[in-house]
């Protein structure tokens, strides 16, 4: 376990029904079971526990873990020791470092020497620091990229920023500044929307709260939020709560583009975060089943945009390995 020992300590032993009960009451209820030939030996830990939560978890044994509902929150596990694999509605993940959001599906199986940091968000706290820099809280829930990249410099400095916060929840500092804690945990879910991919990050990227008009910004937002769907510059203009005119006026004046070459290169952007997903073993299709997702018909044209934004044919893309 960590070094502040007993510190926090919710439960250690080998009783299944007890761990079951803590986890289920500090996460979500769930199925767990200890594979057959296996004897429990777990330990779970309280490291913080206010507007975000931080627990150390391990099993001491191989074991499943289901959640028996979609997720309401977001479930970050940062694995210190051991080994283990992750389900994401269905897909299994290339590492267990990820990040699982509300409405997603979870599984998990976790090995003997397992032990993991977990980190708990509430779908209300990403949706106020997204509010901060959007102006608006999204109608969906933000689907992050599931798997953090560990070799990548900005999420493992992330990770460090994780790990202080866990060595300062368990010092005497933190019980006695609740101001400082509050920044903290700020810090954390600040830094975890600028690190980690998801659908609004080329949105939130450099633009503070003050950067771009609000109408701007909710057209934005509504195409990340839609880019799924028939989408027209009317439907962007009523989101936006403009005139197409304006719309128009305000992308070219503050974006350099129009509302509907914006909304091409969000779907570019989805699509290429699929061809990284299946290029990274997290899917199998082809370059057509991934165009057709994102509204792309024309074969020759997409892959026309596509190498003229990134530089590359959409199947090098999916030939690419790290």
């Amino acid at each position: 376990m960590a070094a502040a020992g007993n510190r926090g300590l919710l439960f250690r032993g080998s009783d299944i029904e007890e761990l079951h009960d803590l986890i289920s009451t500090r996460f979500a209820p769930n199925h767990l079971s200890v594979l057959s030939g296996c004897q429990l030996d777990g330990s779970f830990r309280r490291v913080h526990e206010g507007a975000i939560a931080l627990y150390e978890l391990g099993y001491g044994a191989e074991v499943d873990i289901v959640p028996g509902a979609p997720l309401d929150f977001y479930n970050v596990h940062v694995p210190l020791a051991g080994g283990g694999a992750v389900t994401v509605d269905g897909e299994g993940l290339s590492r267990p470092l990820s990040i699982v959001g509300p409405r997603q599906r979870l599984s998990m199986r976790w090995n003997q020497e397992s032990l993991n940091r977990v980190l708990i968000i509430p779908r209300q706290v990403i949706d106020r620091s997204l509010a901060t820099r959007l102006g608006d809280v999204p109608r969906r829930p933000l689907a992050f990229v599931p798997v953090l990249d560990e070799q990548a410099g900005p999420v493992r400095a992330w990770l460090n920023v994780v790990r202080h916060f866990a060595e300062f929840a368990d010092s005497g500092l933190a019980a006695r500044s609740p101001l400082a804690t509050g920044h903290f945990e700020q810090l954390v879910v600040d830094g975890l929307l600028d690190v980690q991919p998801h659908m609004l990050s080329d949105t939130v990227a450099g633009h503070g709260p003050a950067a771009l008009p609000g109408a701007i910004r909710r057209a934005m937002v509504y195409c990340a939020e839609h880019a799924h769907e028939p989408v027209s510059v009317a439907d962007m203009a009523r989101a936006a709560r403009v005139s197409v005119r304006s719309l128009r006026e305000g992308f070219r004046k503050h974006l350099a583009t129009s509302p509907l070459a914006y909304l091409r290169r969000t779907r570019l952007d989805l699509a290429r975060r699929d061809l990284l997903a299946v290029a990274d073993g997290r899917g199998s299709e082809t370059v057509t089943d991934v165009a057709l997702r994102w509204g792309f018909t024309h074969l020759g044209r997409f892959t026309g945009h596509y190498r003229h934004a990134y530089g590359e044919t959409p199947s090098r893309t999916l030939r690419h390995t790290r």
